[in-house]
């Protein structure tokens, strides 16, 4: 028996970007409040520079959030997939995340979210949500005033 894709997954085989950009959330696990601090983003931040340098990802802009992590990243050279990098990037995060906080058991929720980014419309919207994220949230009046937001790499 030929097994068919639904309808509306029968076009993915046919979607192709040069040079994707992604939007990529990731939750810590049991939605643990943990990562909104100066010295939690250092080592977010120091690991995707590491990322860059092993495994060829580049990170733009991005925004930490209590309990996850928004941010959109880009292959820039013939390296690892998207999953390897943040796999990779979830480990080593973790191990810092737990010797800096003392705390035990992984951080982060194993799966994570990713969409494609198909045009500037897209990347305007998904920007929007990202830095929008802390004031919805009721962290902050004006995204501005949102600490533990940034940008690693240039686009």
């Amino acid at each position: 028996m030929t097994r068919r894709l639904h309808k509306h997954l029968s076009r993915l085989a046919r979607v192709w970007i040069k040079d994707p950009v992604f939007y990529v959330t990731t939750c810590t696990r049991e939605r643990r409040r943990i990562l909104a601090t100066d010295d939690v983003v250092s080592i977010l931040r120091d690991n995707w520079e590491r990322c860059f340098r092993l495994y060829g990802w580049a990170v733009g802009p991005y925004v930490v959030m209590p309990d996850h992590v928004h941010f959109f990243c880009w292959s820039a050279r013939e390296a690892a997939t998207l999953s390897e990098f943040v796999g990779k990037w979830k480990e080593w995060t973790s191990k810092r995340i737990s010797q800096f906080l003392e705390i035990a058991g992984p951080i982060w929720q194993q799966e994570f979210f990713d969409h494609v980014l198909r045009s500037n419309e897209s990347y305007a919207q998904k920007w929007d949500y990202m830095r929008e994220n802390p004031v919805r949230a009721g962290l902050v009046a004006r995204a501005e005033e949102w600490p533990y937001c940034g940008q690693v790499h240039d686009d």
